[in-house]
């Protein structure tokens, strides 16, 4: 009962800090488990992979009700990131454990030094809408709404459908082998693949960021199932850790997301990335084993 409550309230810590910040619990569960609770890794990944799920599903609801998620498109490269997935779960079961510890520990630093070096504050508030299953209401997305009356170009190609109002898709090809990857990583780490598939869809293929980060939304939790079904099938999903987790996660990143207007992040950023360096110093340890 002490243990199921200790796990609820670590799991709300890490939804809501991941909420505030734009990341989901997912970036946090792992090492809350693994290095605070003394949770095997890989355990620990299966875990991160259901409060995935959970809280991916509850937001996705909004987002498509809303008509915020670009379906179409997360559809076709969820296709190959679930493939990535279904690999990477695969492998996490061939790979030594001090490999994925090191894996983690560079996936830290990456994240660490993404935070720190962030500076636009108008995309960090769309990225905290990601994680919960009530976010904020949807701020106009300029780059749509400045081309909303002009007259629909009809649909020629197959990328041409894919893309949405006011923009186009480009480099469709390199999406789908960055989706692969995406894939991978989430399986491999347990961390839905969103800090992945955010860059890749914005970035590369031309998405508006929020309509970006709202498809990642609906596309990491099944994303997530592909790589648990494996990680289910292997015994390593424990319904007495994954529970009370999950519940926590889920309550944290709803919490988050209602809170975030309120709260300077600026502070909470500093202190997360922190947090991840000692984190990844954590997990370099123990791939060393030092």
């Amino acid at each position: 009962m002490i243990a199921g409550l200790i796990l609820l309230a670590g799991g709300f810590a890490a939804g809501t800090f991941g909420s505030l910040l734009g990341l989901g619990g997912g970036v946090l569960i792992v090492p809350l488990l693994a290095l605070g609770f003394g949770v095997p890794l890989r355990a620990a990944v299966a875990v991160s992979l259901v409060s995935v799920i959970v809280t991916s599903n509850a937001g996705a609801a909004v987002y498509l009700s809303r008509h915020v998620a670009n379906l179409r498109l997360g559809m076709v490269l969820e296709l190959f990131t679930a493939t990535g997935a279904l690999v990477g779960g695969l492998m996490a079961f061939m790979l030594p454990v001090e490999v994925l510890e090191g894996l983690f520990a560079i996936l830290m630093l990456w994240v660490a030094v993404s935070m720190a070096r962030r500076r636009e504050p108008s995309e960090r508030k769309e990225r905290v809408e990601v994680a919960a299953n009530g976010p904020l209401e949807p701020a106009t997305e300029p780059e749509v709404d400045a081309q909303v009356d002009q007259p629909p170009t009809a649909p020629v190609t197959f990328t041409d459908r894919l893309g949405g109002a006011g923009y186009r898709i480009h480099h469709l090809p390199l999406g789908m082998v960055g989706s692969v990857g995406a894939g991978l990583v989430s399986a491999l780490l347990g961390v839905g693949g969103g800090i992945i598939k955010v860059p890749l869809m914005h970035l590369l293929l031309g998405v508006p960021l929020r309509i970006s980060t709202a498809t990642s939304n609906m596309m990491i939790g099944v994303t997530a199932t592909s790589s648990a079904v494996i990680y289910l099938l292997r015994g390593e999903i424990d319904p007495f850790v994954a529970g009370p987790t999950a519940i926590g996660v889920f309550l944290g990143a709803s919490l988050g997301s209602r809170v975030s207007h309120r709260i300077d992040v600026r502070i909470l950023r500093w202190l997360f990335v922190l947090v991840l360096l000692y984190t990844a110093y954590e997990m370099t340890r123990k791939a060393l084993g030092l």
